[in-house]
C-alpha cells in the first residue's frame, strides 16, 4: 500500500476502537498505551497495560485529542502522539531530552506504525500531518526525539517508538541539539500558526 494515501485524524471517542486495533491487546509497546511521558516514571510502570489504557482513554473521553491516527483504505496504520511539551513532564526528567531553550513548543512523543506499513513512508506521511495539526493549534515549533542507528546498524522496531531521524528529516524537521550519538532532538519551524502557544 502507498503512504500516499494515508488520511490522519485526531483521536477522539469516536475512534478509539481504531486506536485499541492498532495498539492490540499489548498497547504496542509493553503495555505503554503512550503514557511514558505523561506520568512519572513509577506510576508508568505501575500500570502498565490495562491502568495505562484506562488512563489513555480517560484522557481520550476528556475531549482531549492526544495525538493522530493514519489510515490506509480506511484501517488505522500508524500512530502519532503530539501536544505542547508541558503535557509530557517525563521529557523534562530525562538528561537527553530536557528543554533546548525557553520558547514554547509541541513535541511529537510517539510514532507507531504497524508492522505490515513500516518502511514505506507512512512515519513522514503522519509526521507531515502532525506539522498541519499543531499549526492549526497555534504551534510555532514542533519538536522530535527521533532514533538515529549508527551507520550499518539495524534497530528493532521497538527501540524505535519515538520514529526515526531519516523520517523526521524527509518531513523537514533539522537537528537542534544532540545529547547522545543516537538520540537528537529535531525540530521543524511552524509558519502561519493561527495564535502563540
Amino acid at each position: 500500500m502507498s503512504a500516499r494515501r494515508l488520511r490522519c485524524y485526531p483521536l477522539t471517542e469516536s475512534r478509539w476502537s481504531d486506536f485499541e486495533r492498532l495498539f492490540g491487546k499489548n498497547g504496542a509497546c509493553g503495555g505503554c498505551w503512550c503514557m511514558l511521558w505523561r506520568v512519572p516514571r513509577k506510576q508508568f510502570e505501575a500500570q502498565k497495560g490495562e491502568r495505562n489504557r484506562k488512563a489513555m482513554r480517560r484522557l481520550v473521553a476528556s475531549g482531549e485529542a492526544p495525538g493522530l491516527l493514519g489510515y490506509l483504505d480506511g484501517e488505522p496504520v500508524g500512530w502519532c502522539a503530539l501536544a505542547p511539551r508541558e503535557q509530557y513532564p517525563g521529557l523534562a526528567r530525562s538528561r537527553i531530552l530536557k528543554p533546548v531553550d525557553e520558547r514554547p513548543c509541541w513535541s511529537i512523543a510517539c510514532l507507531f506504525v504497524h508492522r505490515a506499513h513500516r518502511q514505506t513512508g507512512v512515519s513522514t506521511q503522519l509526521l507531515r500531518a502532525a506539522v498541519d495539526h499543531a499549526r492549526a493549534r497555534g504551534a510555532r515549533i514542533l519538536e522530535g526525539y527521533p532514533i538515529e542507528p549508527r551507520s550499518g546498524e539495524s534497530l528493532a522496531p521497538a527501540f524505535a517508538w519515538t520514529g526515526i531521524a531519516s523520517a523526521f528529516r524527509a518531513a523537514g524537521f533539522a537537528v537542534v541539539a544532540r545529547r547522545s550519538a543516537t538520540r537528537p532532538i529535531m525540530r521543524r519551524e511552524i509558519r502561519g500558526s493561527r495564535r502563540s502557544v
